[in-house]
């Protein structure tokens, strides 16, 4: 399953991912993590040092390999050059299982904290004042438009801020999406403008409340939220430690804690994916993507007769 972890700068997104990715892992479920977060603290959230999380390789700068691997043979893509964020499969292209060994994952992933973890990448100087950072999280949605995951297999991936996801058609690439909203009327704004974006393409939204210290703020999430509320994580000792880096494990956060985080996973195992409906949106964002910027010509890349999910076979 594909879960991603949305909401306002600063209201505890990437904590939330690490927590659920590490609350997989400890539980002994496969689990691979995706930081495409322009501020890439995900690895160091996981646990790892921040000299260990700029070593970490790139999903961006792999980007030619990600290409290359995933078109295969396909007939309707002329080269790997030609490929494009929003590129579907087709026959002859690649699908990718998320926990078997192969060039992309293997070159692109490594184990943090137990979690299997890839990364979007950091601006570089050469892409300051002439990039924008959809153009690593590009790396990402390719990747996922060619990843076939089953139940009990989990795929988390920490978004970037607000409703910038929404420059792309990666918001409708996962099965449930958390938005993580903080008591404020700021937080409940960006999940209003959220919802309302979301709704259109039958997102599965669910939201989780955090850094909620007392009654009146749960008062407030349930009077502000309705039936999207969730759950709510408490403050929390374990995160604040981990935040100065003194790391535990997270069979040690606090017990309502945990009983969110089993929450959102029960969240998740309930979901049911319809491959021909996510398929579908995915042709929809990449013909929006050959009209308006790529070239009417990138249409032809759309294979009418192919729908992925594992009926489809990985090609080796």
């Amino acid at each position: 399953m594909k879960v991603a972890f949305v909401g306002k700068g600063g209201s505890g997104k990437t904590t939330l991912t690490s927590l659920f990715a590490a609350y997989l892992a400890a539980s002994g479920k496969p689990v691979l993590a995706i930081d495409a977060d322009i501020n890439q603290h995900l690895a160091v959230a996981l646990g790892a040092s921040e000299e260990e999380a700029a070593a970490l390789p790139t999903l961006g700068e792999h980007l030619p390999l990600i290409k290359d691997y995933l078109r295969g043979d396909n007939p309707r893509i002329a080269s790997a050059d030609a490929m494009i964020k929003t590129t579907p499969p087709g026959r002859g292209s690649r699908l990718v299982r998320p926990f078997e060994s192969n060039p992309v994952l293997d070159t692109c992933f490594r184990e943090v904290g137990g979690v299997r973890l890839g990364v979007t990448g950091r601006f570089t100087e050469d892409d300051l004042g002439v990039a924008c950072y959809h153009s690593k999280v590009g790396a990402a949605e390719l990747l996922l438009n060619h990843l076939v995951d089953e139940r009990g297999e989990y795929v988390v991936m920490d978004m970037t801020a607000g409703a910038d996801a929404f420059a792309s058609g990666l918001f409708t690439r996962f099965d449930v999406t958390f938005l993580v909203c903080e008591p404020t009327r700021r937080s409940v704004g960006v999940y209003r403008q959220y919802a309302d974006y979301a709704r259109d393409f039958g997102v599965r939204l669910a939201v989780v409340g955090n850094k909620v210290a007392d009654e009146e703020d749960v008062a407030f999430l349930r009077d502000e939220l309705g039936d999207d509320l969730l759950c709510w994580l408490t403050g929390s000792g374990h995160v604040r430690a981990a935040e100065r880096g003194r790391a535990r494990p997270v069979t040690a956060l606090e017990e309502h804690n945990l009983t969110a985080l089993a929450h959102i996973l029960s969240t998740v195992d309930s979901c049911e994916r319809d491959w021909v409906r996510y398929h579908r949106q995915a042709v929809e964002f990449h013909l929006r993507n050959a009209r308006s910027w790529a070239g009417a010509d990138l249409a032809e890349q759309v294979d009418p007769e192919f729908v992925p999910g594992p009926l489809a076979g990985v090609t080796e």
